[in-house]
């Protein structure tokens, strides 16, 4: 599968240039069924290392339509399961795709609830889709190099999972009920990025 061996061949480069990845509670990453990979966004470099986390595992994820624009970008994007998102105005299609995704049962799927790289508030829709599809939430985090230069200056680079989240499947959750869950994900961010480094402070480039 082109997005596996996408995956080795770039892990087997990162290593070269930046050493061994570390994965912490590798564990804890459901495997009898797909589920939602939620992580805060602070680089380019997010999908690269948290797919190093959770391979062989394959995951979709949703990028911003105006990538898809060259041709082989378009190509190479769709090979690696990313599907196109407008963020100005996403429409039913932000909740409608990954949640058919995820109920084809073939691939998980990568959100970032931060949205944005400058910003640490969570957006509401993660828990949302879990419900709507029926998938567990996995919480992860990523500490390491946030740019190319940092690569080659040999960083150190951890990637660290929680416990997945399961909400309830047999009775309705009200919105207040699916935006506590979302916060929950802000809370554990917090807490896997301190318990890899007390002292971390995410500073966005």
């Amino acid at each position: 599968m082109f997005f596996k061996t996408v995956v080795v061949i770039v892990r087997f480069l990162v290593r070269i240039l930046n050493g061994k990845t570390e994965i912490q509670n590798r564990e804890y990453i459901p495997q009898d069924t797909v589920y939602i990979i939620a992580a805060p966004h602070r680089s380019l470099l997010d999908p690269v290392f948290i797919s190093f986390g959770v391979y062989p595992h394959v995951f979709s994820s949703m990028a911003k339509q105006e990538l898809f624009k060259g041709r082989f970008m378009k190509w190479l994007l769709f090979h690696m399961k990313a599907f196109p998102v407008n963020r100005e105005n996403p429409g039913p299609s932000a909740l409608k795709q990954p949640v058919s995704i995820l109920k084809e049962g073939k691939t998980s799927l990568l959100i970032f609830p931060t949205g944005s790289r400058h910003s640490a508030e969570i957006k509401g829709g993660t828990s949302s889709i879990a419900k709507l599809a029926g998938v567990p939430i996995l919480p992860v985090v990523y500490q390491g190099p946030l740019t190319f230069k940092d690569l080659i200056k040999r960083k150190k680079a951890t990637v660290r999972f929680g416990k997945p989240i399961y909400l309830p499947k047999d009775k309705r959750i009200s919105r207040e009920e699916l935006a506590a869950y979302d916060e929950l994900l802000g809370t554990t961010f917090r807490q896997l990025d301190q318990e890899i480094d007390p002292d971390f402070v995410y500073i966005a480039q």
